[in-house]
């Protein structure tokens, strides 16, 4: 993992938030979201299923639910997302970010073949079918794929699943991007083949210095690849510092409580022990902190007063008693 401090970000989002018409969702999508990634850097974003990890993700190549309404600002290289055109967009998505999606099935037309898939875009931006088709075999051959040549006449349905979503990296990868989104990639795949994805995407990173928004609900997963994390909970980011003191010592319950349902291999670890009760839904807006009904640490004043993101340590939470110190 490294430390990216001194360059310009690769992306910034800063207080995004996404809102629905009323009668769809009683609280925003997303809430004030901000979040930085680096040039070589991965950042991780974490939380459970409805948290808002994929709509922030999606977010920065311009993806919305249909019908938001947004606020805040998405920068990728400096610019503004949410404020470009059709075309602009087009070319941001073509050259300046990728995106690496949850199921790779679903990335990819079944009918073509996968050397179209990964030559489409270099050959719109005007390179020689030849010189396309070369550094297609080039990416295959980086990701893993043996007899790269012959795998671009194959379909998507001659791949096991591990390996299609190693064609999708090596298409994320064709235009090298300034920035790699990657939503939960592993999510589908067995142990092993996990493993192998997100070697790859650490080497590539490394290599190319490319920035990395790693999409998980797996905190593991994210303790090994990520230099810092963002905790999502209902639309918020409720906490965010460098992964070495995010997991030994969080400042909000819920990472806590994310951490504690994490099972552990080690002799003598405890058993996982579950976050009682359920995510908040959209359907319902709670004064107060989100998480209170859930909070084993909840006071009075929880249910009442939203806590802000402020600095406590060397990363922020919120919450009203980050500062002193969350039992696991």
């Amino acid at each position: 993992m490294t430390e990216q401090t001194d360059r310009a970000p690769v992306l910034e989002i800063e207080d995004l938030g996404i809102r629905l018409d009323g009668d769809r969702a009683a609280r925003p999508i997303l809430d004030g979201v901000s979040l930085t990634v680096r040039p070589g850097e991965t950042v991780g974003l974490v939380g459970e299923s409805g948290s808002g990890k994929s709509v922030a993700c999606r977010s920065v190549l311009g993806l919305l639910p249909s019908g938001a309404h947004t606020s805040g600002r998405v920068k990728v290289a400096g610019r503004d997302v949410l404020a470009m055109s059709r075309t602009e967009l087009a070319a941001t998505r073509a050259r300046k970010v990728a995106m690496v999606f949850q199921d790779p099935r679903a990335s990819v037309n079944p009918l073509r073949r996968v050397g179209d898939f990964l030559t489409e875009g270099l050959r719109a931006a005007g390179t020689p079918a030849s010189e396309a088709t070369a550094r297609a075999e080039e990416l295959l051959h980086a990701v893993g794929i043996r007899d790269p040549r012959g795998a671009l006449r194959r379909r998507p349905h001659e791949f096991s699943g591990g390996m299609l979503q190693r064609v999708v990296i090596a298409a994320a990868l064709a235009a090298e991007p300034d920035l790699l989104v990657a939503d939960e990639p592993t999510t589908a795949l067995d142990v092993t083949t996990q493993a192998e994805i997100i070697a790859i995407l650490t080497r590539m990173r490394a290599e190319r210095g490319t920035g990395l928004l790693f999409v998980t609900h797996d905190l593991e997963l994210a303790s090994a690849i990520c230099d810092r994390v963002y905790v999502m909970y209902a639309g918020r980011i409720v906490e965010t510092r460098g992964t070495d003191e995010l997991f030994d010592r969080p400042r909000h319950p819920y990472t806590a409580g994310l951490l504690g349902c994490t099972p552990r291999i080690e002799a003598g670890a405890p058993a996982p022990r579950p976050i009682p009760g359920r995510p908040v839904s959209l359907a319902e807006q709670p004064p107060g902190c989100a998480f209170a009904a859930r909070c084993a640490h909840a006071l009075p004043r929880c249910t009442e007063e939203a806590p802000v993101l402020a600095r406590h340590g060397e990363g922020f939470a919120a919450c009203h008693r980050a500062d002193e110190g969350i039992t696991l």
